[in-house]
């Protein structure tokens, strides 16, 4: 497959198709990069102070008072995100990889997975935090093709593939020539290796499908091909990058029967 010339970092305000990038050996097959998404946080239990006693050992006349209304029970949730990030998450829905980035325009983030595997006790902290990477310009509500940012939503995780042999995974898995990747990133780094493991993230795609399909529900203008994929050191064109044992440790946890979903966004789009 044809690799461009890597070209210099674009500007804050640079405009048109964008510099070589992880992403661009593939656009021949895949249009930008994209996803998005959020999840619900940790319920906060409060203890009422104790109320002074009399001599007979009985509550004080502001005991009601000092008590407090009684607080809040129930499942826990992710902590950090709002009503309607929660809200987006199946509800069969019992893995959940929370990306949360550093700010609206910055391309650096962390990801935690959660489960829920008992109902009644709510989500719990997995694996993580990891360090990861999202796309140069940070997040958006509204992805366009070639725009740099990654695309604020929850979306289903339910392929993977990549040009190595699946580490274990009960995920669907392509391996293919097609995920061979050279040339540079943004900040001059090796490109090479970033496709070794992919995950696709149901951002404009097929669920289900290999992550190399492209057809684009929402149009091609609207790009497509937003992967997780092995980190390069740098920003990306729309995908999520983490480290490559942290995506092999990925491919071995996620469970399609978990029905697993990502949340990713800025901490201020995931409060929503």
């Amino acid at each position: 497959m044809p690799v461009p010339e890597p070209v210099p970092r674009p500007g804050p305000r640079a405009s048109g198709r964008p510099p070589y990038a992880v992403c661009a050996a593939l656009l021949l097959l895949l249009t930008g990069c994209a996803a998005a998404g959020t999840a619900p946080g940790p319920t906060a239990v409060r203890t009422g102070a104790h109320a002074p006693t009399g001599s007979t050992g009985a509550a004080g006349p502001g005991a009601a008072a000092a008590r407090g209304p009684a607080a809040p029970t129930g499942p826990r949730e992710i902590r950090m995100l709002g009503q309607v990030v929660r809200s987006a998450i199946p509800a069969e829905s019992r893995q959940a990889l929370v990306v949360t980035g550093n700010s609206p325009d910055s391309s650096e983030a962390t990801a935690v997975l959660y489960t829920r595997d008992d109902p009644t006790v709510g989500w719990q902290p997995a694996v993580g935090p990891w360090p990861a990477h999202n796309a140069l310009y940070g997040w958006t509500d509204e992805h366009w093709v070639n725009d740099l940012r990654t695309p604020i939503g929850v979306y289903g995780l339910t392929a993977a593939g990549g040009l190595l042999e699946a580490p274990g995974t009960e995920l669907p898995y392509v391996q293919s020539p097609a995920f061979t990747v050279s040339g540079e990133g943004f900040d001059g780094e090796s490109l090479e290796g970033s496709f070794d493991y992919v995950i696709a993230i149901d951002y404009n795609r097929v669920p289900g499908a290999s992550p190399l399909d492209p057809t684009r529900p929402l149009g091609e203008d609207r790009g497509g091909g937003i992967w997780l994929h092995v980190d390069h050191g740098g920003p990306t064109q729309g995908c999520i990058s983490l480290p490559e044992d942290r995506m092999e440790e990925l491919l071995r946890i996620l469970d399609p029967a978990k029905v697993p979903v990502i949340v990713m966004g800025d901490g201020a789009a995931l409060a929503r």
